[in-house]
């Protein structure tokens, strides 16, 4: 029995210290190295580049694999110290496949290396160069096998790429293309930034290769089916230099040469130095709205704005009325997300936001735009969600020569909205009021729908108005993370909101089915994703992009990672859909981030209201 024992024992001795021909073997052709927890022996390669915590080798011995990376990193803070670039060396070291959280995809790396011999010093090192030229290029639709087609299809995180580990198609799915390559030295000619940096510098770029989304501003616009696997991210460079904080929105960039590795949830290039801005997009900020009220129902104009957080004393506050009052031309209605109250995030039991809204009205003012009233619905304390104290909801600003509330009944913060029967047709019981307010599964610390009913100052044209902010996407997980599709955070409870508001929409189209309707707001959802495309299922509504015939790739109010992208919408009814048009103004996306009012752009709209 003893005998057997260590015989045993003896094979996996032997077992647990294979011998890797090739960084190939090691990498494979998974994303998981077969190699795992195994010691490698005389692994040979070309030092390509250099950081501060290891360095990147390439083997010496390529196979005829695209989909198995010919590059690797070795972790160490001091092997590397006595290695210059250009050395071919060989090693000894353990596979080991690293992340810093369980939510992201491993990185394969070779820790501990020791026995390192350098056969050849001042070799040439000559990046891989990605783009069409050199007849490499990523996918431009799909991230993995195991999305099923769509990034934001349910369930979400079916599967894990650390379980199932496929095989990689580096032809058919971007995060196979980028895992392809891991450790190599890469170049991209003719980049241009997609997004603003993040608070590192990290920046999404796509290089001189085909892709699907581009919008005239220079950036990818997320679409339906297609969240753009091409785009990766520039990291902090390796010689210790800083990207900029100021790049913007569809820049141009020098050429970027550096090492291509998965880290924080993405595919990565740590460039070798900093990157260098070129040139910019002009103008700077787009021209206002061509849409304005001709002062009839048969053109009103309407905007929506999540204007941030915003409290008596926000510094962004001047630039939000300037944008209100010169960029969208003061509209009639403005449907507003996120007004903080009076005393902004200080925890100490303010609900009321009359002193935001009387700020903002009295600077829109001031600026050269209409005279507003304004109407909200306070929420219970800390009930809302948003940042704590704040207190955020959504109200209207309203330009009381032009329209007004229908028979004013505001509803406390606790009270359910419904729709009344009249001789005049469906009413409001409560003008405005909030849909649903106690309804925990969907409401709870998310923001409360506003439902309004106006006319014009005759009283002859009825419309009405829901104004909403769904909850946040919080909780989320990266495009490129091990969950498959990754995880919307949210969704449940969106699908839920969404269904709460469509249900309120038939019933007012059940009774009138001529109704003039405008829901508009900051959804945090996709017209593509499962929530709101049940909700223009049963709501009876139309998305006003769709029928203004706005370009899919310029549909975007927001950015985010590598995505132009639409949080924020407008639906409308039948009633007044002829006719009607929208525009997004790109007052915040276009510019750097410092020079930003708010995180969404403002959207404006037109539509006959006339009886």
């Amino acid at each position: 029995m003893k005998a057997k024992t260590t015989l045993a024992f003896a094979a996996a001795l032997c077992f647990q210290s294979s011998v890797a021909e090739t960084i190939s073997q090691i990498n494979g052709n998974r994303f998981l190295s077969s190699y795992a927890g195994r010691d490698v022996t005389k692994v040979s390669g070309l030092v390509t580049a250099k950081g501060p915590d290891g360095f990147w080798l390439r083997s010496t011995a390529p196979d005829a694999d695209s989909s198995t990376s010919e590059s690797i990193y070795i972790y160490s803070s001091t092997a590397g110290s006595s290695l210059a670039v250009g050395d071919i060396i060989t090693l000894d070291g353990k596979v080991s496949e690293y992340r810093s959280s369980s939510s992201y995809v491993p990185l394969t790396e070779i820790t501990s290396p020791s026995n390192i011999i350098v056969s050849s010093s001042g070799n040439a090192v000559d990046a891989v160069i990605i783009g069409e030229d050199a007849g490499l290029s990523p996918p431009t639709e799909q991230f993995s096998s195991l999305d099923k087609g769509d990034v934001f299809g349910l369930p979400n995180s079916a599967s894990l790429i650390s379980g199932q580990n496929p095989v990689l198609q580096p032809s058919s799915y971007g995060m196979d293309f980028w895992e392809s390559l891991s450790g190599e030295l890469v170049t991209l000619a003719t980049p241009r930034a997609i997004s603003r940096p993040n608070s590192y510098g990290d920046t999404w770029v796509i290089g001189q290769w085909n892709s699907t989304g581009e919008n005239q501003r220079g950036g990818l616009t997320m679409t339906d089916k297609d969240a753009n696997p091409e785009a990766i991210l520039i990291g902090s460079p390796l010689d210790g230099t800083k990207n900029s904080q100021n790049t913007k929105l569809g820049d141009d960039l020098a050429e970027i040469t550096g090492v291509l590795t998965q880290a924080y949830g993405f595919y990565r290039i740590l460039p070798l130095t900093a990157l260098k801005v070129l040139g910019s997009q002009s103008p700077a900020l787009p021209a206002a709205s061509r849409l304005t009220s001709d002062g009839t129902c048969s053109a009103l104009t309407f905007a929506s704005y999540n204007v941030e957080n915003l409290a008596p004393d926000s510094a962004h506050l001047p630039k939000i009325a300037d944008h209100i009052a010169n960029y969208l031309n003061s509209p009639p209605l403005v449907f507003v997300q996120e007004v903080q109250d009076d005393s902004g995030p200080t925890d100490d039991g303010v609900t009321s936001a009359n002193q935001t809204l009387s700020a903002l009205t009295n600077a829109i003012k001031n600026a050269g735009g209409a005279s507003y009233s304004f109407i909200d619905i306070a929420p219970l304390n800390n009930q809302d969600g948003g940042q704590p104290g704040g207190n955020i909801r959504v109200a209207y600003l309203y330009d009381a020569s032009v329209i007004r509330l229908r028979n004013p009944n505001p509803g406390s913060s606790t009270d359910a909205n419904d729709i009344v029967l009249s001789e005049s047709g469906p009413e409001l019981k409560y003008n405005p009021g909030r849909i649903d307010p106690q309804n925990a599964e969907a409401f709870t610390d998310s923001r409360k729908p506003l439902a309004a009913a106006w006319e014009t100052l005759d009283g002859k044209n009825k419309f009405f108005t829901i104004n909403v902010h769904f909850t946040s996407k919080g909780g989320s997980s990266s495009l490129e993370g091990d969950a498959r599709p990754p995880v919307n955070g949210g969704v449940d409870t969106r699908m839920t909101q969404a269904d709460v508001v469509a249900n309120f929409t038939s019933t007012l189209l059940s009774n009138d089915p001529n109704a003039r309707i405008i829901a508009a707001g900051d959804f945090n959802e996709f017209t593509f994703a499962p929530p709101l495309k049940q909700f223009l299922s049963t709501s009876g509504l139309r998305d006003l992009d769709d029928v203004a015939g706005v370009p899919a790739t310029e549909r975007y109010t927001y950015l985010y990672d590598m995505n132009c992208q639409a949080l924020d919408h407008v639906f409308v009814s039948e009633g007044v859909s002829a006719g009607a048009k929208v525009e997004h103004v790109h007052v915040n996306t276009w510019v750097e981030y410092a020079a930003q009012a708010s995180d969404h752009d403002p959207s404006v709209g037109v539509v006959n209201i006339c009886e």
